[in-house]
């Protein structure tokens, strides 16, 4: 089925649920949710304790009768109850019932690129849970590059990569739609698990979750560029004897370790730009990419894109919420009329 703008235009909200946190654009609001993906379940009983933030900072801290889970995955639904619990209690009481008095309530949804027809139900599912009688699907990619303001609906090239926490999406976009594009499985998730591997083999310290964001900022000064500071002290617990622990870790280690996933990041924008036909990748090298997504920033991850590509890399003045500005834009009407990419509902 054909997305057109027609059809968003009649939607009432829009949700964004990505890996790391969940965001919802209600027509004629705003956005009324951005919250981590995050719930903590009680097991013995199955009442949700938590959601959000809350639920985040719970991560790690809790008896063993409370989980806390992440219901989606790389922006696609792997629990819809618990998706559906989660948004019932971050949009809250007065939003739904605000919601439910809409007469055939329907709602948009960024879909990730070639997701799978078993992701695109659940997404669905999850919404019609929430009341809605139609759901459409959008492209993530198109959704940030209307979100972030680039030109999609012209004849010309322009290149947007959405760096998630469990993926990171690369393509071309003309006309309103996708000339090529790739996938890949490496985000900031990715990133924070390499840091903490080479924290346990290198000083045989476990990191909490918690510390790995604020260790990546350490690295800056220019982030991933040898100009941060030499070293920082990090705490974490003994891998051997169990007990707290500080070590002062050498930045410049931390920056050859977190090299590999991002390489992965560089190898797939080659492959898009080969399968690019020629006449785009010329409008490229003056446009450059945009990056859109949490992910983008990480300290220094566009000057190593900038260094290794040799073209001009941007990050969107809110790369964090493009997808779901993008989404709002298409529901109030604030662009101009093209057909979208088609993506099965």
């Amino acid at each position: 089925m054909t997305v057109s703008l027609e059809q968003l235009r009649r939607c009432h909200f829009a949700v964004d649920l990505g890996a790391a946190r969940t965001r919802v654009y209600v027509r004629g609001t705003g956005l009324v949710v951005d919250q981590p993906s995050v719930a903590a379940v009680n097991t013995r009983t199955g009442a949700l304790i938590a959601v959000g933030e809350f639920a985040e900072r719970m991560t790690g801290r809790t008896p063993d009768y409370i989980k806390v889970v992440r219901p989606v995955s790389g922006g696609t639904v792997v629990d819809i109850d618990v998706a559906q619990r989660m948004l019932r209690h971050l949009l809250g009481d007065k939003m739904r019932r605000a919601l439910r008095r809409k007469p055939r309530l329907r709602a948009a949804a960024c879909a990730p690129h070639d997701a799978d027809p078993l992701a695109r139900r659940a997404t669905i599912e999850t919404l019609v849970g929430l009341g809605a009688r139609r759901v459409e699907l959008v492209d993530t990619l198109i959704a940030a590059a209307v979100g972030c303001g680039m030109p999609v609906e012209r004849p010309e090239a322009t290149m947007i990569m959405v760096c998630g926490a469990a993926a990171t999406e690369v393509a071309v976009l003309s006309m309103g739609s996708i000339v090529t594009a790739d996938r890949i499985p490496v985000g900031g998730e990715a990133v924070d698990h390499a840091i903490v591997q080479h924290l346990r083999h290198t000083h045989e310290l476990m990191l909490p979750a918690q510390s790995v964001r604020p260790l990546q900022l350490a690295l800056s000064g220019n982030g991933l560029t040898p100009n941060g500071p030499a070293s920082t002290e990090i705490h974490g617990r003994d891998v051997a004897t169990g007990l707290a622990r500080s070590v002062r870790v050498d930045t410049a280690a931390v920056r050859d370790a977190i090299q590999t996933p991002l390489t992965a990041v560089l190898d797939s924008i080659g492959k898009v730009l080969r399968d690019c036909p020629p006449d785009l990748v010329a409008d490229l090298a003056d446009r450059g990419i945009m990056m859109v997504g949490g992910s983008a920033l990480l300290p220094g991850f566009d000057q190593m894109l900038r260094q290794a590509t040799r073209m001009p890399v941007h990050i969107a003045e809110r790369p964090d919420v493009c997808a779901a500005q993008g989404l709002g834009a298409m529901l109030e009407g604030r662009i101009e009329p093209l057909v979208l990419d088609p993506l099965a509902a």
